[in-house]
């Protein structure tokens, strides 16, 4: 699985890597100026940051799914165990305070 996101993620920054030469080979041509280049490397970007959030989703949907397969307990599980382990502490605590 981390192989897989490995590949992904180097995918990604290789393409950005791509654009970013192929604007610069147009900008260098005369065929679009630095500031249109500019905006279209911001435009890449803002993109790709898109698409690696919803990359980023889609991996937690996954790891989550996968975590209620194999009844493993995730995150959110445990930290609802803190809350609740502190809850009651806290009720202990105040039973012991009104003996």
């Amino acid at each position: 699985m981390l192989d897989i996101v490995r590949k992904a993620l180097l995918a990604g920054l290789g393409a950005q890597e791509r654009a970013k030469e192929f604007v610069d080979e147009l900008v260098k041509k005369g065929e679009l100026s630095q500031s249109d280049a500019a905006k279209l490397m911001n435009e890449v970007m803002s993109r790709a940051e898109k698409s690696g959030e919803e990359i980023d989703k889609k991996i937690g949907e996954i790891v989550e799914k996968t975590l209620v397969k194999l009844n493993l307990t995730g995150k959110r599980d445990i930290e609802k165990l803190e809350r609740t382990i502190q809850e009651l502490s806290n009720r202990v605590k105040n039973m012991e305070e009104s003996r």
